[in-house]
C-alpha cells in the first residue's frame, strides 16, 4: 500500500522526529517541511532527515495539491491556526499533544473538521507510540482482567532546563501541564475504560520546585469519573538526574478479575529496555516483553486518510480527550508558586 504524502508544518518539539519517522515506516512520503525560526530541535530533525527539503513559507506545502497529511508539531498555541488552515484547504492534520490550549481553539476546530469533513488527529504518542499500550489492549480486549473499572496514568517528565526555550515556560504558549502531557493519560482513561463522557471531579496544578519560574507548572493531578470507570492522573516535571530516560511512565488498568501495569520507558532496578507490562489475575502472574507489540495507529491512520474512515482513533473521541484536557486546566487550583 502506497501511504500518504506528508508535508511538515512546525518542528518545536521532537516529537515531530518521531511523527514523520513512524508515517516514513509504514510508507508514507514527505515533500518538505517548515517552521518559524530555528528552533533547538532543528539540528536533530536536520540530522534525522538530511535530504527533506526546508520550504520558505508553509503555504507551499498547505496548497500543494500532491499533499495528503500536515504534520505538526510547532509551539503549542500556534497548533489550532495551522490545523484549521490546512483542513480549509483540503489535508487531513495529524496534530501533537496538545492539538490546541483554549476551548476557542478546540471550538472552532470541530466547526471546521465537520464543515471539511477532514481528519484532526493529535498523537497522543504515549499510546500511540508505545508497542507495550498495544499489548495491554489486546489482553483487556480478550477479558483477562475482566471490566475495567479504573486507570491510574503517571507522566513524570525531565525537566532540561538548559534546553528549554522561551514558549515552554509561559503558560499562555504551552498550555499548562494538564492540558499538555495531561492529555496524553486523559487519552488513556478514555480508551482502556470505554467511556464516551466523562466528568473531571477535581484537578489541581502547582509549581513546588521552581519558583523562579512563575509560568511553569511542575506539578498536575485529576481526578475523573466516566461512563465507564474512574481515573486519577498525576504528571509532573521531577524526574531525577539518575534515571536512564527522560521518566518514569507508568500506566495501571485496574479490571475486576486482575490488573495490568505498564513500565513503559524503564524498569528501575529491574529489566533492561523499555515496554514492560506485568499481568496478574486469577491464574496468572507474569511478565511480558512488549517490545515487538506494534504500532497500529500509523498504518491504521494512514487507510483512514485513503478510505475515509476512523480507524486509528474515532474523531469524536480526539476531541473528547482535548475537551477534558482543556476542562482539567481550567477548573485546577493552584497551589505552590502559583497565582
Amino acid at each position: 500500500m502506497t501511504g500518504p504524502v506528508i508535508g511538515v508544518i512546525g518542528i518545536d518539539h521532537r516529537h515531530s522526529y518521531d511523527m514523520l519517522g513512524n508515517m516514513l515506516d509504514i510508507g508514507a512520503t514527505a515533500k518538505g517541511w517548515w517552521t518559524e525560526g530555528e528552533p533547538g530541535t532543528l539540528p536533530g530533525f536536520v540530522k534525522r532527515y538530511p535530504d527533506l527539503p526546508r520550504v520558505g513559507d508553509r503555504a507551499a506545502l498547505i496548497e500543494d495539491p500532491e499533499i495528503d497529511l500536515i504534520l505538526i508539531a510547532g509551539i503549542p498555541a500556534d497548533r489550532a491556526e495551522v490545523a484549521i488552515e490546512a483542513m480549509r484547504a483540503g489535508k487531513d492534520v495529524m496534530v501533537d499533544k496538545p492539538g490546541c490550549t483554549t476551548a476557542a481553539q478546540l471550538a472552532e476546530i470541530r466547526k471546521v473538521q465537520a464543515e471539511t469533513g477532514r481528519i484532526w488527529s493529535v498523537n497522543y504518542s504515549e499510546h500511540f507510540q508505545v508497542p507495550a499500550v498495544t499489548r495491554a489492549a489486546e489482553i483487556v480486549a480478550e477479558g483477562a482482567i475482566g471490566t475495567v473499572i479504573q486507570t491510574i496514568g503517571m507522566g513524570p517528565h525531565r525537566l532540561n532546563r538548559p534546553t528549554r526555550p522561551g514558549w515552554f515556560f509561559d503558560e499562555q504558549r504551552y498550555g499548562g501541564i494538564l492540558c499538555d502531557i495531561g492529555s496524553h493519560q486523559i487519552e488513556q482513561f478514555l480508551f482502556f475504560t470505554g467511556s464516551d463522557e466523562a466528568q473531571i471531579v477535581s484537578s489541581s496544578v502547582g509549581n513546588f520546585a521552581n519558583p523562579k519560574d512563575p509560568g511553569l507548572q511542575d506539578f498536575g493531578e485529576i481526578l475523573l469519573r466516566g461512563s465507564g470507570g474512574q481515573g486519577y492522573i498525576r504528571c509532573d516535571w521531577y524526574t531525577p538526574d539518575a534515571l536512564p530516560n527522560w521518566g518514569d511512565g507508568r500506566l495501571t488498568i485496574l479490571g475486576t478479575e486482575g490488573y495490568i501495569e505498564l513500565r513503559k520507558y524503564v524498569d528501575v532496578a529491574g529489566r533492561d529496555g523499555t515496554n514492560h507490562l506485568f499481568l496478574v489475575n486469577g491464574t496468572r502472574c507474569e511478565y511480558i516483553d512488549c517490545a515487538d507489540a506494534g504500532l497500529p495507529y500509523f498504518p491504521a491512520l494512514a487507510a483512514d486518510i485513503r478510505d475515509r474512515t476512523e480507524t486509528a482513533m474515532a474523531q469524536e473521541h480526539c476531541f473528547r480527550t482535548m475537551e477534558l484536557a482543556l476542562q482539567a486546566q481550567s477548573l485546577a487550583v493552584r497551589l505552590g508558586n502559583l497565582h
